[in-house]
């Protein structure tokens, strides 16, 4: 049996290291994973409620529409039900853009460094792949609107953006939207909105009432601490949530994720709380940076992307063996760790460690 051509060379998506495996392979009792992006405070109260509560119905099948979290969400957000879509994450309404979207031969424009799944559902779809160069860390809106022709389809924008943190701005997004052609699908991956501090961060909300040719997506894995749920969503105007329905399978997301993600919804104090000791986190691991002397994007989301000044999987190593799982490997950045924020022991551990490291590197002094 073979497999598509086209998709033989592709990578396949590698997560975090699992904390228990890291613990068996090297005989550790403690060990700290910053590489996933999770919400160190977990979830809501509301939403493990709802998880215990919905576990008696585990035998039926959830709701294909998900009727009842779509409005909720729609209230939440001030939207109609029909512009919004769910998925088993975020990843997978990528996956649902990609295969609605591109055609082989198609062109598709998205940054370089970014989200890695944009560029993998692409391929899958035999599209043509354009990638801009990050600047600064920062999407180079103006050379992705050159580089924009008539083959062109689907264009990703990362904001914040993973793994560099940074955002695009209102004044910029708004700029790049009315300047690109309407047929032209610009997708708006959020997925760590919820933890931005500047004000000059754009408003997607009010972008969708100007633009039918924009997507937002959005997810309930990051602060909101439902990764292992899997739980996702978009909005867009209706035609545009019509076309990806086309290809969504059914019940592809369950009963108890969309409990607990209305749960969730409903607690905003938690998220409110957690945005809180993320910006106080992250002020506190960038200052630190500072005064190690390292290179880093100041961020907005939760976690930093920073140089070591060494071979990022030398240091993704010494680091695991002092027990902290981290993300290295980056192809554009070989000198670099992406950091999630955790817990203010566990980020003051992680300093310690690395400047140990980094010491025994003779990086530093």
């Amino acid at each position: 049996m073979q497999a598509k051509r086209n998709i033989l060379h592709l990578p396949v998506y590698q997560p975090g290291k699992p904390v228990e495996d890291v613990k068996r392979e090297l005989g550790l009792d403690e060990v700290i994973k910053l590489a996933s992006n999770e919400n160190p405070y977990g979830s809501s109260p509301l939403a493990r409620q709802a998880i215990i509560a919905e576990i008696e119905n585990n035998s039926i099948y959830p709701d294909g529409a998900s009727i009842e979290l779509t409005a909720a969400m729609a209230a939440n957000l001030g939207v109609q039900p029909e512009q919004l879509i769910w998925g088993n994450g975020a990843d997978e309404i990528i996956l649902m853009i990609a295969r609605s979207f591109l055609e082989p031969g198609d062109e598709t424009i998205m940054a370089s460094e970014t989200f890695s799944q944009y560029r993998h559902n692409a391929v899958v779809e035999n599209a043509v792949i354009i990638e801009i160069p990050l600047v600064d860390g920062r999407h180079d809106l103006p050379a992705m609107l050159a580089a924009v022709t008539d083959k062109t389809k689907v264009v990703w924008i990362c904001s914040p953006n993973n793994p560099t943190g940074a955002i695009v701005t209102q004044e910029e997004l708004s700029s790049f939207m009315n300047s690109i052609r309407s047929d032209v699908l610009v997708v708006l991956d959020e997925a760590y909105c919820h933890f931005v501090d500047d004000v000059d961060y754009h408003d997607s909300l009010e972008l969708l009432k100007r633009f039918d040719n924009l997507i937002s997506l959005r997810t309930f894995s990051k602060i909101y601490g439902l990764a292992a749920l899997r739980i996702g969503y978009g909005i867009a105007h209706p035609s545009v949530i019509n076309s990806i329905n086309l290809v969504r399978e059914p019940f592809n997301t369950a009963r108890v994720a969309q409990a607990a993600a209305r749960a969730a919804l409903a607690d905003q104090a938690f998220v409110d709380g957690c945005r809180e000791k993320n910006i106080r986190e992250r002020d506190y691991l960038q200052g630190e940076f500072d005064r190690l002397g390292l290179k880093y994007f100041p961020t907005q989301a939760n976690f930093i992307f920073v140089d070591v000044r060494i071979p990022s999987k030398d240091a993704f190593d010494a680091l695991l063996r002092k027990g902290f799982i981290t993300r290295a490997n980056w192809p554009k950045s070989p000198n670099w760790l992406r950091i999630s924020i955790g817990k203010a022991e566990d980020n003051r551990k992680l300093i310690a460690a690395l400047e140990q490291v980094l010491r025994e590197a003779a990086v530093l002094g």
